[in-house]
């Protein structure tokens, strides 16, 4: 393993049933990002772990680079920032890929890394996501992901140190010929290699005014807190336990995304009225997720919207020696204060790394959302395999923009000049500009469903091209060119999570299998919560 210490600044799902919904692309920062740190290390380690795949246990290595303050205060939050996660993984892993059918990945990382100081731990997950990439003829896969970090306060004065832990490598496969198989998804878990040095360590922050407490030693009382949140091991009464030493409190990890479930007076109202009439087929349901903006090399993240749904009828679908073939088609609509559209979202960023940008707009339907679903049982056991395509003509609408405080008048018809694109798998019967996300669904007879299924819910994905806008600006300040130039492009992953349907005629039928779907007023009882 390599290290810096101190180095200069670098420059710049549950019940089954069968559908899905639409997503959201995230208009992000205006001006670009770059980087700059004073008082900063920047960390480089190569660690070696072993890695599961369908051909066994494979070595790999694992590259990592971030950046650390030198040191912080007792109750300090920081984030470490530039975070890079390399993984090499050797060419029979390539094979492995490329036998169910593979042309090209992209990939999502999950780290475990231990933060520690003295006595006590607590544990942080670095979470990054690449571009698509094309399977190499020979030699090792390389996938480099990058993504946001949580942000860790050491409670007390003394080390604190950061270790890498168990990695689990999420795997999107697209397929060469968009006529073949769907590949699917893979996901593979990797552990540290035995002979990994210093059992991983990454970084180490010294924390407090002065020299670092050694292990075990008592510090200062009343730690300082970094939210408002109550710590749980202050709700005893005073004289109910032994004094805590401070340096036996875990460092406190603080999410800097959404990690649960808004409260339902968060949402807005999700439920059918009388401009909207339910039938026996009809469903509503929660999306929510985060789309990155490839030109900011960031995320943002879109709160959960509703949309409703009425559920088409299954149709037999083509002849199959080997399966049962079912085809459905459904239609969506998002809904919100009676338009087609979701709520106004903002997006924040930080530009220069003072600058912040905000943005608020909404994604607002030129069309029906489509939802084509083809159910496949295999005669053989009756396990269900079940591909679902969204296709959704969106566009985004501006309403407001501030930079480091300062509002930009966009005016009242900013917006992209056509739909959200996407590479669609069968343009000649869907032609036309429109997003598309897919999922995919198994159920084997006796036990729970997983991936996506219109009914049940799940994770939908997809890459889009964002248009070039029009619109933006009044009093002649023209604001096209800085939106189109700063945001449009292709290239963008979206990756969208549905929550389980509300089956309005459920609760005049009720069953085991529909319990929990719906709340009283026929709301969708499942607020999802988003995933990188």
């Amino acid at each position: 393993m390599k290290a810096k210490p101190a180095a200069a600044p670098r420059a710049p799902r549950a019940r089954v049933r069968t559908t899905s919904i639409a997503a959201f692309v995230v208009l992000a920062a205006l001006v670009p990002t770059t980087a700059s740190a004073s008082g900063t290390q920047e960390i480089e380690a190569e660690l070696p772990y072993v890695c599961t795949l369908p051909s066994g246990r494979l070595p790999a290595t694992v590259r990592l680079s971030a950046n650390f303050p030198q040191r912080a205060a007792a109750g300090e939050a920081f984030t470490p920032s530039d975070v890079t996660t390399t993984v090499e993984l050797p060419a029979p892993a390539v094979a492995d890929l490329t036998a169910r059918g593979a042309a090209e990945v992209r990939a999502a990382t999950r780290l475990a890394v231990g933060v520690a100081q003295n006595s006590a731990t607590a544990t942080a997950t670095w979470r990054g996501g690449a571009e698509p990439l094309a399977l190499p003829a020979s030699g090792p896969l390389t996938l480099t992901a990058r993504g946001d970090v949580p942000s860790v306060a050491g409670r007390g004065d003394g080390d604190l140190t950061f270790s890498a832990g168990a990695l689990a490598i999420d795997l999107a496969l697209g397929a060469a010929d968009p006529a073949t198989a769907d590949p699917g998804s893979l996901t593979v878990d990797c552990a540290l290699a035995e002979e990994a040095p210093e059992q991983g360590l990454l970084a180490t922050v010294p924390v407090g005014t002065g020299e670092p407490a050694p292990s075990g030693s008592p510090s200062s009382p009343g730690p300082v807190e970094t939210s408002g949140a109550p710590d749980d091991a202050q709700q005893d009464r005073p004289g109910d336990r032994e004094p805590e030493r401070q340096s036996d409190r875990s460092p406190k990890v603080l999410e800097n995304t959404p990690g649960a479930a808004a409260d339902r007076d968060e949402v807005p109202p999700c439920r059918y009225d009388e401009q909207h009439p339910p039938t026996d087929v009809s469903l509503n349901a929660y999306v929510t997720g985060y789309a990155n903006v490839k030109k900011m090399k960031g995320a943002a993240y879109l709160p959960p919207s509703c949309v409703l749904i009425e559920q088409g009828l299954p149709a037999p679908g083509p002849a199959d020696p080997e399966y049962l073939i079912f085809d459905t088609v459904s239609y969506g609509n998002f809904h919100y204060r009676e338009r087609e559209q979701t709520p106004p979202f903002e997006a924040t960023f930080l530009s220069f790394d003072f600058a912040p940008v905000k943005a608020t707009m909404v994604l607002e339907q030129t069309g029906p959302l489509r939802i084509d679903s083809r159910m496949k049982m295999r005669l053989s056991d009756f396990t269900t395999i079940t591909d679902t395509y969204v296709r959704a003509p969106l566009i985004v609408r501006v309403l407001d923009l501030e930079v480091n405080g300062t509002r930009l008048d966009v005016g009242s018809q900013c917006r992209t000049e056509t739909s959200l694109t996407s590479k669609d798998p069968d343009p000649a019967n869907f032609p036309g500009d429109h997003l598309v996300l897919y999922g995919r669904g198994e159920q084997i007879i006796g036990l729970p469903a997983t991936g996506y299924l219109l009914l049940s819910g799940g994770v939908l994905s997809g890459e889009t091209t964002i248009p070039a806008f029009t619109g933006c600006g009044t009093d002649g300040e023209d604001l096209d060119r800085l939106l189109t130039a700063s945001v449009s492009g292709p290239g963008n992953h979206i990756k969208q999570v549905q929550g389980q349907t509300c089956a309005i005629a459920a609760p005049v039928f009720p069953s085991p299998e529909n319990e929990g779907q719906c709340t009283e007023d026929l709301q969708p009882y499942e607020i999802p919560v988003a995933e990188r």
